[in-house]
């Protein structure tokens, strides 16, 4: 594995949901609390950003160019102006179960659903009423898994048949799969892929690469583990942060491994000039393409 770079200059406070976009060549992921879009372009090497009006769980690249982003009211279309300004439109409200909450990690089938947990944003109370949901064509649709207090580490296999998710909060830590009909987008089969309990970190934003291994940041380990499809620990990363929080393939060759990070409270004093950074690696394995939101049947919305 090459050595670790510092991406772009930005030190994000919830640094999360980076995706690669292959046809532009550039990194895109958000700051959750800071309420940012940036966006770093790998040509030009520069970085830019988008002020957003509620917090951001996850984004994920739009068909039409555009991006789709899952915040705390709802899911919303986005079309980044000059930065900092950025317009979206609602595309699907959601009535959440208990005030204080919002959506959190998420990512697209190959299909174009887009699949995204919700949570309540005070994690000290450990509250399982956060949900996964699903926009298509039928809408926003769910919850259809629930009792998730922190959802994460939402993925899917090379082939499409095993839909990952986790939860990442201290009392549960557990990765699961599901069997998933990509004709359907009907899970079933729900079973525990790994306990992470007894490993070091919690398991946050995680990526598959094109073998079928399982890539997931372990919070509060600073490391990033991956899992062979059977959930057996291959290899862990070391990263120079203590809290990455969501890996994903990009570049070129979809070769390197980027990483997302949040700021700890309070910074470590070794941690000064990284926390909150965007981190890149290569840790010798290929990735796979990020599947777009087919988003033409809210055209109207």
């Amino acid at each position: 594995m090459s050595e670790v770079r510092i991406v772009a200059p930005t030190r994000d406070r919830v640094g999360e949901s980076p995706v690669w976009d292959a046809r532009a060549q550039a990194l895109y992921w958000v700051d959750i609390e800071g309420r940012h879009i940036r966006r770093w372009d790998r040509l030009r090497n520069e970085t830019l950003s988008w002020d957003l009006p509620q917090r951001v769980g996850c984004i994920a690249l739009a068909e039409d160019g555009g991006l789709v982003a899952a915040m705390e009211s709802g899911i919303f279309a986005v079309t980044l102006g000059a930065p900092p300004q950025a317009e979206v439109r609602l595309l699907a409200e959601l009535a959440h179960p208990a005030p204080g909450m919002r959506f959190n990690d998420g990512r697209c089938d190959a299909r174009g659903r887009l699949w995204v947990g919700s949570m309540v944003m005070d994690m000290s109370l450990a509250v399982p009423l956060g949900g996964l949901y699903c926009l298509d064509a039928r809408g926003l649709t769910g919850p259809h898994v629930e009792g998730l207090v922190t959802p994460n580490g939402l993925g899917f296999s090379p082939d499409g048949r095993t839909l990952y998710l986790s939860d990442s909060h201290p009392t549960v830590q557990k990765i699961w799969a599901f069997d998933f009909d990509a004709e359907t987008g009907r899970l079933s089969g729900r079973r525990l892929f790994v306990d992470m309990a007894p490993l070091p970190g919690r398991p946050d934003g995680a990526a598959v690469d094109a073998q079928g291994h399982y890539w997931i940041c372990a919070n509060d380990a600073g490391l990033v583990h991956r899992f062979d499809p059977e959930g057996r620990l291959v290899e862990s990363l070391a990263v120079p942060v203590s809290k990455p929080s969501m890996c994903a393939f990009g570049g070129p060759d979809l070769r390197t491994l980027f990483v997302t990070s949040i700021q700890p409270t309070p910074v470590p004093p070794g941690e000064r000039a990284v926390s909150g950074a965007v981190l890149a690696l290569q840790p010798g394995a290929p990735g796979l393409s990020e599947p777009r939101f087919l988003g033409a049947a809210f055209s109207a919305c």
